[in-house]
C-alpha cells in the first residue's frame, strides 16, 4: 500500500493506492492525459477537419489545413514526449546492463554486449539476477525474442521507474 499526499490550495489531499505486483502481464505504463485524453481528441479532431473538408466544399482548404494543422501538432506532441524520455533510459538500461554484468561475472560486457539486440538487453533487466545468467545464456545461444525472454521469467523484478 502507498499514500500519496498531494497539496491543493491549502489543503492536503490524501489519496491511498493499492500497488499489484509487476509482472508480465501489467509491466506497460501509460500517462492518463497523454493516451486516453490528448491523443484521442487529436484523432477525433483530424478525422473530424478531415471528413469536413470532402463535405463542405465552400471551406474545403480551411477544412484541410485545420487537419493538417491537427496531424502535425498530434505528431510533435507524440515524437517529443517519447524522444527525450525512452533515448534516455535506453542509455541508462544499457548501463545498468553494464554494471549488472559485471558484478555477476566479474567483467565488462564489451563480448556479449554487440551479439544481443537492445530489445533483448531490456528485457533481460526483469530477470532476477539466477535467471539473468541462464536467460543471458539461452539469448546467447538460441537468439530467443525479448517477449520470449519476458514470458520465460518467473522472478520478475519490477521497473516502476519507467515513464
Amino acid at each position: 500500500m502507498v499514500v500519496l499526499a498531494k497539496r491543493c490550495t491549502g489543503l492536503i489531499f490524501v489519496l491511498a493506492l493499492t500497488m499489484k505486483k509487476q509482472g508480465y502481464n501489467n509491466y506497460k505504463k501509460y500517462y492518463a492525459p497523454h493516451h486516453f485524453i490528448f491523443l484521442p481528441v487529436m484523432m477525433a479532431l483530424i478525422v473530424t477537419g478531415t471528413c469536413k473538408a470532402f463535405k463542405n466544399e465552400a471551406h474545403q482548404l480551411e477544412w484541410a489545413l485545420f487537419s493538417i494543422a491537427c496531424f502535425a501538432i498530434l505528431y510533435l506532441g507524440i515524437m517529443v514526449r517519447q524522444h527525450y524520455a525512452l533515448g534516455n533510459q535506453d542509455r541508462i538500461v544499457r548501463l545498468e546492463f553494464r554494471l549488472r554484468y559485471f558484478e555477476l561475472f566479474g567483467e565488462p560486457s564489451k563480448k556479449v554486449e554487440p551479439k544481443i539486440s537492445f530489445g533483448q538487453l531490456a528485457a533481460l533487466r526483469f530477470a532476477s539476477d539466477v535467471e539473468f545468467i541462464t536467460l543471458l545464456n539461452r539469448v546467447l545461444k538460441e537468439n530467443i525474442s525479448s517477449d520470449d525472454i519476458k514470458k520465460l521469467i518467473k522472478d520478475w523484478q519490477a521497473d516502476d521507474m519507467r515513464v
